[in-house]
């Protein structure tokens, strides 16, 4: 491996994770599906890691209408948006700033009519920046229910049914506060599938499923809960959806995965799109992408390089004994992709989240190069103890390859690039 071939193939990594944040511009998605005007009052809110931005671009694009609102964004992603408040919230376990969002969103939405109309801008991370605990429960026990989920290896979609039932807006409550006022929800999905109800644990979508599905969730990965709060969960019900509401989902990990592979295309590299929805343990997931990436190198199959594989979705991390290491599941996935790689000498690959944060990590990502081992090796890093520690961040960090981006003011979750070279 020449540098020459190490600088060309990082760029072109780096190239396509840029042009997949670039095609999940909110401001751009927002505008382009905005629905008809209001006869009456519009108030918006929302929340999410975009909800700031998207909350600007409607403000600035309606200055004839008489509108106002709230919106919750994670602390580092507020910009003004006008009329429209934003407030700043924690991310991944929520604090009292969640609380006092939901209650302001609860507030807005009073003395409605069916000539006003309720714009509800919803992006990933929702969930714990608007909280609103159901009777019987305190923030506290939510905050705890989530760390524990966090690390039990459930999907966004297992967790979020759970948090819709102990929760007095998740899962199409909070458009019950709208009366007789439509609800148009404006999603920004960064879920597998783009279930636009699983984003924010959907506070204006009904999930018919949910309740089921937190139910067999709680069972699956052996929760431990106090009592009263498995008896909410066992007798959740979903409420009844409102006719004269709709959502539309403007965004995705598909349309970002799209663009990427048009540009790998004009970078000289045959795209593979292999999912835009791919789920599962982070390691495991690492390790399949790096036996196709091989298999692509060394056999031609399914095709021979320059070529990239490229995906999305979510992968899960389950978090055993006292394990506390730096990083998030991209860059777990990565460091288990650059074990099976074993420094196959025409192979590069990139891990991020377009959001710009891998977890609680300060890094979206990382990048794995046919060296990577090698420099391990030379610093005395010991990579499958940083595997097994869940301390891949701390390994990518040191080598010089962790990927530093800030807030994106965006989020498609996860995206994924194995290049394989010539």
């Amino acid at each position: 491996m020449s540098r020459d071939q190490d600088t060309a193939a990082r760029a072109a990594l780096l190239r396509l994770f840029e042009v997949a944040v670039e095609a999940a511009d909110p401001r751009k998605a927002v505008l382009a599906n905005l629905p008809p005007k209001p006869k009456g009052r519009c108030v918006v809110i929302g929340s999410g890691k975009a909800s700031a931005v998207m909350a600007s671009a409607l403000e600035a694009a309606w200055p004839d209408v008489n509108l106002s609102g709230i919106v919750s964004t994670r602390y580092g992603h507020a910009v003004p948006a006008g009329r429209i408040s934003v407030i700043q919230a924690a991310h991944p376990v929520p604090d009292e700033n969640s609380t006092l969002a939901a209650q302001l969103m609860v507030d807005a939405l009073r003395d409605l009519t069916a000539d006003d109309l309720v714009i509800c801008l919803m992006s990933g991370g929702a969930s714990s920046l608007a909280v609103m605990p159901t009777e019987g429960v305190t923030l506290a026990e939510k905050r705890a229910l989530n760390q524990q989920l966090l690390m039990s290896g459930a999907s966004i979609t297992e967790m979020n049914a759970i948090r819709q039932c102990l929760s007095r807006i998740k899962g199409g409550r909070l458009a019950s506060f709208a009366g007789p006022a439509p609800v148009v929800t404006l999603v920004l999905s960064d879920v597998p599938g783009d279930d636009a109800g699983v984003v924010g644990s959907g506070p204006t979508i009904c999930s018919p499923q949910g309740p089921d599905l937190a139910r067999a969730s709680v069972s699956r990965y052996q929760l431990k809960l106090p009592g009263h709060i498995r008896a909410i969960i066992g007798s959740a019900e979903a409420p009844a959806p409102r006719p004269q509401d709709r959502y539309l989902v403007i965004g995705s990990a598909a349309q970002s995965l799209k663009a990427a592979a048009q540009e790998a295309h004009a970078l000289g590299y045959r795209p593979l799109i292999l999912s835009d929805s791919l789920e599962g343990e982070s390691r495991d997931i690492g390790r399949v992408l790096a036996t196709m990436a091989v298999s692509a190198a060394t056999s031609g199959l399914p095709f021979d390089g320059p070529a990239v594989i490229l995906s999305g979705g979510e992968t899960t991390v389950s978090v055993t004994g006292d394990a506390a290491g730096r990083g998030g599941r991209n860059s777990e996935l990565l460091l288990s992709a650059t074990l099976r790689l074993d420094g196959h000498n025409r192979i590069w690959a990139l891990a991020a989240d377009t959001d710009g944060i891998d977890g609680a990590d300060e890094a979206a990502g990382a990048i794995a190069t046919p060296s990577s081992l090698e420099r391990c090796r030379k610093l005395g890093l010991d990579p499958r103890a940083h595997l097994d520690g869940h301390d891949s961040g701390s390994l990518f960090a040191a080598l010089g390859d962790h990927l530093v981006t800030g807030p994106t003011l965006t989020n498609v979750n996860d995206f994924r690039a194995f290049l394989i070279t010539a």
